[in-house]
């Protein structure tokens, strides 16, 4: 989930999501396969695979796992046929969301990602709807203890579009076909980021509260319980505050 408006209420709900490490694993192991079965199975020529592994590792994913969900995804061994997507829709108070899905049954999984935005005030849209309000960008987020200037100065020489400070952290932007370039710079200079993956930025903001707020992070908790379901963009802000009461 990517709300991207304050880091600390991301970390908070990447914690409660690591909790679900059996579905964090099932959510990995489809991308792998995926990505293994559009671009093959060499690491070095398929960089969405490569990517999709570096993920699963720092998961601590037995390597066993990620071998067989490759195996599955170049055919060398049986395995579902996954289909990939995105539902486009709005959440309470207006905030746009973007849903992205790997299934095996599209049926089963429109009507219950449709299921989760109806019971908790949202609606899904047709496609195009909300996607035009978000950036698919490279994002490496360090923590603000780390040298900014030495961030700002490796990244911007490794391609990165933008460094700042924002919310305790320092946060790396990079065009897609940039980020393992700059993310590999930034390691080989011995900074170890928090997070690092290519995702959906909003160009702006919805601000919602109380009952809003709260039906928007059940909506979000539902979606993201689903298998089916890999990611969940939205272009909520919410104040450090009513995060906290939410997550009480």
């Amino acid at each position: 989930m990517a709300g991207h408006s304050k880091w600390a209420n991301i970390k908070h709900r990447k914690g409660a999501q690591d909790a679900k490490r059996g579905k964090i694993f099932t959510k990995l192991i489809k991308e792998i396969t995926i990505a293994a079965r559009i671009g093959g199975g060499d690491l070095e020529a398929n960089a969405r695979l490569r990517l999709a592994v570096d993920k699963a590792k720092q998961g601590n994913m037995p390597k066993d796992n990620i071998d067989r969900a490759i195996k599955k995804g170049t055919g060398d061994l049986d395995g579902v046929i996954y289909e990939e997507g995105t539902f486009e829709g709005y959440g309470p108070g207006g905030v746009a969301v973007i849903v992205e899905f790997m299934t095996d049954n599209r049926t089963r999984t429109v009507a219950e990602v449709r299921h989760a935005f109806n019971k908790y005030g949202g609606s899904l849209g047709v496609s195009g709807s909300v996607a035009f309000m978000f950036d698919r960008k490279g994002q490496i987020i360090y923590d603000q203890n780390l040298d900014f200037e030495t961030i700002f100065e490796a990244a911007l020489e490794a391609g990165a579009e933008d460094v700042k400070e924002e919310d305790d952290v320092i946060e790396v932007v990079t065009d897609p076909s940039e980020f393992e370039t700059v993310r590999n710079a930034l390691e080989a200079q011995g900074l170890k980021h928090q997070s690092a993956e290519v995702t959906m930025i909003p160009q702006t903001l919805t601000l919602v509260a109380d009952k809003q707020a709260e039906s928007l992070m059940k909506m979000i908790d539902v979606l993201e319980d689903n298998d089916d379901v890999q990611n969940v963009h939205a272009n909520f802000d919410i104040s450090d505050e009513e995060m906290e009461r939410l997550m009480g």
